[in-house]
């Protein structure tokens, strides 16, 4: 499993706008096969700031299964204009590692 996460700055004023266009964006995303889950997180300290977090099954449901469609197209169309720019953008695996005690 991979953990996408990206750190996004979205322009002033244009939060409300993002978080709506989220809202529509987000089942573009859900229909690539390989999606698990998008979670997105609003920033306490910097409210023009947002942590969107995207589970896949392998890396290529993200990098080419989505980045490569019609609908990734459609979500740069929903999205983009209101992100100023992005932080980082950086894959994780998830379930090496761990650091809680079973």
């Amino acid at each position: 499993m991979t953990l996408e996460m990206a750190v996004l700055n979205i322009t002033p004023g244009n939060e409300k706008a993002f978080e709506a266009a989220m809202i529509k964006a987000r089942p573009l995303i859900a229909a690539t096969p390989g999606f698990r889950s998008l979670e997105l997180r609003r920033c306490i300290e910097a409210t023009n700031r947002y942590l969107l977090l995207v589970e896949w099954e392998r890396l290529e449901d993200h990098t080419v299964k989505f980045r490569q469609s019609e609908r990734y197209k459609e979500w740069r169309k929903l999205l983009h204009d209101s992100i100023c720019r992005y932080c980082e953008q950086i894959g994780y695996e998830s379930e090496r590692g761990r650091c809680d005690q079973r």
